[in-house]
């Protein structure tokens, strides 16, 4: 038999040399200009504002967004956004779930740009963790004339599946989404950190995934306003961990409280001049 490493020492050298090559050619045109890598004690407010509301989503959802430890705190180096099933009775909760949403609206804004998010995904039946991009100034109307970029939704009964989406053309009902999905060659999104990413340029939109690209993006339209809008003004990031509603249907008994979206990072970066 022969030895194996005397086999693959050679391809993979070559494929190390190869991809440190190519990041570091990336990380020449890229400059980073937000981040946050959650080593504190506590959310940072000067990059985050917390959402608290128990609307539903537009998705009839079954979580209130609250602001508390509970639901969402920093801890041993990562953001924990997680989900609890609550008492009906409980004083202030009027929906059977709860949990934490964040966004860097006013505090983190950008068009065109990279973006870097290296998360832990909870998963099953009704669980709905999402990272993902909302305009700032809804220049071209409401929701989706001014459009939203989905970075990463998983549905939790699709435990290896994420999903990248773009929503645009028209206010609602007149709105259009395109997008593709991405499954793991083996486990869950619950198994370990995954960077999740998209490149955003005019008129193109990337997602990749461990650095490694999977589906573009340069077709959409406005009601408004020519190509590329509405994808041609500055949006803001939104991280939050839904529970229940349309698209994933609705937790049932398989389905694990609390469940923990754990951040380890977020990171922006934009082309230098």
């Amino acid at each position: 038999m022969k030895n194996s490493s005397s086999i693959s020492i050679l391809p993979l050298l070559g494929f190390l040399l190869f991809t440190s090559l190519t990041h570091a050619q990336q990380a020449g045109k890229m400059k980073l200009v937000w981040a946050d890598e959650f080593n504190g004690n506590s959310l940072d407010y000067s990059k985050w504002g917390v959402e608290e509301n128990a609307l539903g989503g537009g998705n009839n959802e079954m979580q209130a967004y609250r602001w508390n430890k509970k639901n969402l705190r920093v801890e041993g180096g990562n953001l924990v956004i997680e989900a609890h099933k609550d008492s009906p009775n409980m004083a202030g909760t009027v929906k059977p779930y709860s949990s934490g949403r964040i966004r860097s609206k006013l505090r983190g804004d950008w068009t065109y740009c990279r973006v870097d998010v290296r998360a832990k995904l909870p998963i099953g039946q009704g669980i709905w963790p999402a990272i993902w991009m909302l305009p700032t100034d809804e220049r071209y109307g409401g929701w989706a004339s001014s459009g939203e970029i989905d970075i990463m939704e998983l549905v939790g009964h699709e435990p290896s599946t994420y999903h990248g989406t773009l929503h645009y053309g028209g206010g609602w009902p007149k709105n259009h989404h395109s997008g593709d999905k991405y499954k793991l060659p083996s486990g869950t999104f619950a198994d370990d950190f995954h960077v999740f990413s998209i490149f955003w340029e005019k008129g193109k939109i990337t997602w990749g995934i461990d650095g490694k690209t999977w589906q573009t993006q340069q077709k959409w339209s406005s009601d408004k306003a020519p190509f590329p809008a509405p994808f041609d003004q500055r949006f803001h990031l939104v991280l939050n961990l839904a529970v229940g509603g349309r698209w994933p249907g609705n937790p049932d008994a398989s389905t694990k409280f609390p469940a923990k979206m754990l951040v380890d990072y977020v990171k922006v970066y934009q082309r230098t001049k």
